[in-house]
């Protein structure tokens, strides 16, 4: 195995690249091109680098990489990356391509960090003298039968969702409220659609902590360059629900192939407690998904919460792997994790 390695500024030039072997495995939508070079273009600070690796005559693995510090590296992981950059053609041994690219490095790296990976990307390799792997959240699916349609799926949910449901949309008929879902798919609605659910989530308690989503910072234009290339390739769908002609929740979501990831909800938090827009909508977009029948799973990618539960039980545990040039190192850090965790324990 052979590893190049190049400034990630230069990601469009090998963007066909990237996209042949995302399409090799599972064709994950958070690891296409568009939404790789929108991270670089608004989150990257020039230090990134991009990792390519051949295999007998063909590209077997990738990655996108940022610098930890001296000797350490790790896959490149803003906030709004659901996962770390590295692809793998399926049925490789993924820490024997870290181990390959820890090699390729510039420098001399002692440990390689591969974060928020995905077991149904690549599964999760067993710990040995120079592999750590840790637990980072679990994350829940819904899986669409088509099949059995999704009338079946809603009678395996909890009698306290549907009958809540049910009675918030009683209320809303009886208070002449009408609720209607629109579903955007066109390149020149994102813009519009990204500025309205920064509006949303400008108005919550995210305003207040500086986390939420404006068309003027760099998670907005984020966003909008992203959907509205993935627009371009019929790949983006942004849902809006309103009460009548009041916006009261938005789901920003992307697909490739059979998967479908919901990769932002925003509501109107000014909506009385009594009534859940953001449930109210998933509940009409996920019967539409089923319906429609071109999705295999409906992947949400946060951490589980209650309400998850809720939906569905299809829940699998993210992971990062920590990679070790020397099992002297993997020792050490392993001591030093412990006794920082019984310091915590004990300050507790």
């Amino acid at each position: 195995m052979k590893w190049t390695v190049v400034p990630a500024a230069r990601f469009a030039e090998y963007a066909a690249r990237w996209a042949t072997l995302n399409q090799a495995g599972p064709a994950a939508p958070m690891l296409a091109p568009s939404f790789v070079a929108s991270l670089l273009d608004n989150f990257g600070v020039g230090a990134e680098l991009l990792a390519f690796c051949e295999d007998a005559g063909a590209t077997c693995a990738a990655a996108v990489l940022a610098p930890q510090g001296p000797g350490r590296w790790a896959t490149f992981q803003p906030a709004q990356a659901p996962v770390g950059l590295w692809l793998q053609r399926p049925g490789l041994e993924q820490a024997a391509l870290a181990a390959s690219l820890m090699r390729a490095l510039p420098g001399f790296t002692l440990l390689l960090a591969l974060t928020q990976c995905d077991p149904l990307l690549a599964p999760r390799p067993p710990d040995d003298e120079r592999v750590r792997t840790l637990a980072y959240i679990d994350t829940a699916r819904i899986d669409v039968d088509a099949d059995g349609g999704f009338d079946a799926y809603w009678r395996a949910r909890g009698k306290n969702l549907r009958s809540n449901l049910k009675k918030q949309r009683n209320r809303l008929a009886a208070d002449g409220v009408v609720t209607r879902l629109e579903t955007l798919t066109l390149e020149a609605d994102m813009a519009g659609a990204v500025r309205d659910y920064g509006r949303l989530e400008s108005a919550g308690w995210k305003a207040g902590s500086g986390s939420a989503v404006d068309a003027g910072n760099a998670q907005g234009r984020f966003y909008t360059q992203m959907l509205e290339a993935f627009a371009r390739n019929g790949q983006a769908r942004v849902y809006r629900y309103r009460f009548g002609e009041r916006l009261v929740a938005m789901d920003l979501c992307i697909h490739e192939r059979d998967c479908i990831v919901i990769l932002k909800t925003a509501y109107d938090e000014s909506v009385p407690s009594s009534l859940s827009p953001a449930l109210l909508m998933r509940e009409e977009a996920v019967r539409g998904l089923f319906d429609e029948g071109s999705f295999g799973r409906i992947e949400f990618y946060g951490r589980v919460m209650e309400w998850h539960t809720r939906w569905t039980d299809a829940v699998r545990t993210l992971y990062h792997l920590n990679l070790y040039r020397w099992p002297l190192l993997t020792r050490t850090h392993a001591l030093l994790q412990a006794r920082a965790a019984a310091t915590t324990n004990n300050g507790a």
